[in-house]
């Protein structure tokens, strides 16, 4: 039996669950996004795959439309990535610019604001907070997919959650 989220536990879950994954885990998608080279941006492995740089933008302004949905508890289809930037590279500075910004205005939510019921699109309602968290399953999953994107163009896959050919693991020296 399911019980409703109350404002102290949306705190907690923002507050010592979400917001240090989410730094972390922008710190990966900003490795991957800039890994793309831009003389391969237009790469795609199939006539119906996004291309690397159609991944690369629907990353990031995904990731960023998600922590506004949370921040005004309301979901916009409008992306705040503007149209100007090309490259792969300009895309993940613009990203990490955006994350860093948002990333303080979600750590000054409270609870009572958290939990506000939020449309998706007609198809479903989630308390505010809940969207970050859909944010980090939808990013690591594109994510994924254009770290194999990577590979196939032989460009540099950074380590994600342990090493890569390109980024091997090391174990830390012991003392």
């Amino acid at each position: 039996m399911s019980r409703p989220l109350t404002p102290e536990h949306a705190e907690f879950w923002l507050q010592d669950v979400l917001l240090g994954t989410m730094k972390n885990e922008s710190r990966t998608t900003k490795k991957v996004l800039e890994a793309v080279p831009a003389d391969k941006a237009d790469y795609r492995p199939d006539p119906v795959s996004k291309s690397a740089n159609e991944l690369v933008r629907h990353i990031a302004a995904a990731e960023i439309r998600f922590m506004e949905t949370t921040i005004n508890a309301q979901f916009s289809t409008a992306s705040a990535l503007p149209e100007s930037l090309k490259t792969p590279a300009e895309v993940a500075t613009w990203y990490a610019e955006a994350f860093a910004s948002n990333f303080d205005k979600l750590a000054q939510l409270k609870g009572d604001h958290l939990i506000k019921l939020t449309d998706f699109r007609g198809m479903f309602k989630l308390p505010a907070v809940a969207f970050l968290q859909l944010s980090m399953s939808h990013t690591i999953h594109h994510r994924g997919q254009l770290a194999a994107y990577l590979r196939a163009v032989n460009a540099h896959v950074p380590s994600i959650y342990g090493g890569s050919a390109d980024e091997p693991f090391e174990m830390p020296a012991t003392a």
